[in-house]
């Protein structure tokens, strides 16, 4: 859950029409997602010892780590090598954290140092399908997303160094409340919006697909922004759903959502929604 839209750099609409694309996902299924440890962010993992599903919410931040002020966490993922990002913010400050746990299971923590005109806001972490680079997003209205090295699984990075901003995705569509994103392939991410507004592309709480002009390599590239389908909005009470994290299982072809039901509905039907291609 957002803690609210924060200055950002780019707050300008790109130009043109919105993209849009015929609804070629499918909901095939859902499970309930409890508002405490599921309400945030989802991945799946596979290891040499078998695979798992990895959920965040506020109740599975350490208490080591929220008392160092790190008390919001994103939609976290994995890399194929199976190394495990949660995407850390707080309240305020010029930082945000990036957990690490490596396939051997110890955990290490990546704090990056704002850029100029960078956001606080540290939604989402996505893996690049080699590993070496991480996608990140700014809350609110933006034409781009940020790129880092993948901490702990890229070379050049270190626990003792900066998490330096390696490059940008230039979106050709503005786009706004992305609260997870994840690769399904490596020119492709899925995004799932949060967007309460519905001007960007006719519809409120989309999911996206961006398509990069080229596979990440540390430079900055161009990102086709087409809008899918208005995510599943299914509850027994009435009101404001908020969207969360999403995982693409790339073994599987299932796309999974979180969207958490609005009111006293959020402790009863949230659910996290399973989607496939047609």
């Amino acid at each position: 859950m957002a803690l609210g839209v924060l200055t950002t750099l780019t707050m300008v609409l790109a130009a043109g029409a919105p993209a849009s694309a015929a609804d070629t996902w499918t909901t095939v299924g859902s499970d309930r997602a409890d508002p405490l440890t599921e309400s945030q962010g989802l991945a799946s993992i596979y290891l040499p010892t078998g695979s798992a599903n990895r959920y965040t919410g506020i109740g599975t931040i350490p208490a080591g780590v929220s008392a160092e002020g790190w008390n919001h966490v994103g939609d976290p993922d994995a890399s194929a090598k199976g190394y495990y990002i949660e995407p850390y913010q707080e309240d305020s400050g010029t930082a945000k954290m990036f957990r690490v746990q490596a396939p051997d299971g110890t955990y290490s923590e990546y704090t990056h140092t704002l850029a100029t005109g960078e956001a606080l806001n540290n939604s989402f972490a996505a893996i690049s399908p080699d590993g070496q680079w991480m996608v990140s997003g700014e809350y609110g209205t933006m034409t781009r997303l940020l790129v880092y090295p993948t901490p702990g699984e890229n070379a050049s990075t270190s626990p003792s160094a900066n998490l330096p901003l390696a490059a940008t995705i230039n979106l050709d569509h503005a786009v706004r409340d992305v609260q997870g994103c994840d690769f399904s392939s490596a020119t492709t991410l899925l995004c799932d919006s949060d967007d309460p507004d519905g001007t960007l592309f006719g519809i409120t709480k989309p999911l996206l697909q961006i398509d990069l002009s080229a596979s990440l390599s540390g430079q900055t590239v161009t990102g086709h922004v087409t809008s899918l389908r208005q995510l599943p909005l299914t509850s027994g009470c009435t009101g404001t759903f908020e969207v969360e994290g999403i995982d693409y299982d790339t073994r599987t072809g299932v796309l999974r959502t979180i969207v958490m039901s609005p009111s006293i509905c959020i402790l009863i039907d949230s659910k996290t929604w399973r989607l496939t291609k047609s």
